[in-house]
């Protein structure tokens, strides 16, 4: 479970953005990160959850916070639904092979072949700082990333 990697070393991954670009976590270092999960970009739920999170100003204008959506859909999907979006924050493809950052996360439903609702804060560092994973079918709550990142970055 993503709650039990707190105070860890967060998993390594490589994912290809909807530019086509190689985006590691290792080339993040330097910066807090807010890795999102999503199961499906066009669901309702994730529809809802990332137009809240493109239009929470005080989240996406941190120059201390990069935010990181991740799921199992392909590169094509992600793009179509970025640009149908407007979605501006880095959107990556965890198709191929199939789940394989979410599964380091502890996130992947393997019943379903999709991520479920998992998000991870991630220090500078690269340490797990905190980390929820909501229950299917539930969204997830602004607030809750507001609180943990103010918590790690003031």
């Amino acid at each position: 479970m993503t709650h039990r990697m707190v105070g860890r070393p967060a998993p390594a991954f490589s994912l290809t953005d909807t530019h086509g670009r190689a985006v590691a976590l290792e080339d993040l270092r330097g910066t807090a990160v807010l890795l999102v999960f999503v199961p499906f970009a066009f669901s309702d739920t994730c529809t809802n959850e990332l137009i809240d999170l493109r239009d929470a100003a005080d989240l996406q204008g941190r120059d201390d916070l990069r935010i990181v959506v991740i799921s199992c859909d392909s590169v094509y999907t992600l793009k179509a639904w970025a640009d149908t979006h407007g979605y501006k924050a880095d959107l990556l493809s965890d198709f191929w092979p199939h789940g394989e950052a979410a599964r380091a996360y502890g996130v992947f439903n393997p019943r379903k072949g999709l991520a479920s609702r998992g998000s991870v804060l991630i220090d500078a560092e690269g340490v797990v700082r905190w980390a929820i994973i909501n229950p299917e079918g539930e969204a997830r709550d602004l607030d809750d990333y507001r609180t943990a990142v103010q918590h790690l970055l003031g």
